[in-house]
């Protein structure tokens, strides 16, 4: 079966904060929380799924990604390429989920309140805008929906590192990248992770 991966166009915008070193001396440990995703179906497609369906395939999107992001993460950890350790996803979710935080309202806290509701010195967070979803669960859930699966997609993917004192803004990362049948969130993230981490101060 043919299983291409995502190539990254030239649309890319990188920030680091000067005084990085300077915040971050401390830090023992960071965490990702879930993405805010939204995915631009078509309009014939969107014909056949409901608002709710919608939001559950975005909620799925968002928690793919954070997961997809911890893996590689983790991974550098694991290679002693990491200078902190990375929350595990299944205890920062179980932090938010235990104050009331989900998805949905995710937004009306600030970065500064989530780092300090999980205990981590840094948090992880974003954005990610796709043509069609990319997480297995909700890739099938769409071909079951309206009988297509699609085999081109779009991403843009905006990372923020926010410190957990007074919520700075360590880094950002804005990336579009374009995918093809067989892509998935790994395939996504290890594409945005490649030069990225050469520039994010806390990989070796």
């Amino acid at each position: 079966m043919l299983c291409l991966s995502f190539v990254a166009p030239a649309q890319t915008h990188f920030y680091e904060n000067p005084d990085f070193d300077q915040l971050t001396a401390g830090h023992e440990i960071i965490a990702i929380v879930p993405f805010s995703a939204s995915v631009n179906l078509r309009p014939k497609q969107m014909k056949d799924i409901s608002t709710e369906q919608l939001a559950k395939m975005e909620e799925s999107e968002g928690l793919s990604i954070q997961s997809a992001m911890y893996s590689w993460f983790l991974k550098r950890e694991k290679q002693n390429k990491l200078k902190v350790k990375v929350q595990d996803t299944n205890t920062t979710n179980a932090l938010l989920r235990r104050n009331g935080i989900f998805t949905e309202n995710l937004v009306d806290y600030t970065p500064e309140e989530l780092a300090q509701i999980i205990g981590v010195d840094a948090v992880i967070m974003g954005t990610f805008e796709t043509t069609k979803p990319m997480s297995e669960g909700a890739s099938l859930a769409l071909g079951v929906l309206v009988g297509f699966y699609g085999s081109t997609n779009k991403a843009i993917v905006n990372m923020s590192i926010f410190n957990a004192q007074q919520g700075e803004l360590l880094i950002n990362y804005n990336k579009a990248v374009s995918g093809s049948m067989g892509s998935s969130t790994d395939d996504l993230i290890n594409v945005l992770m490649r030069k990225a981490s050469r520039r994010i101060s806390y990989v070796k």
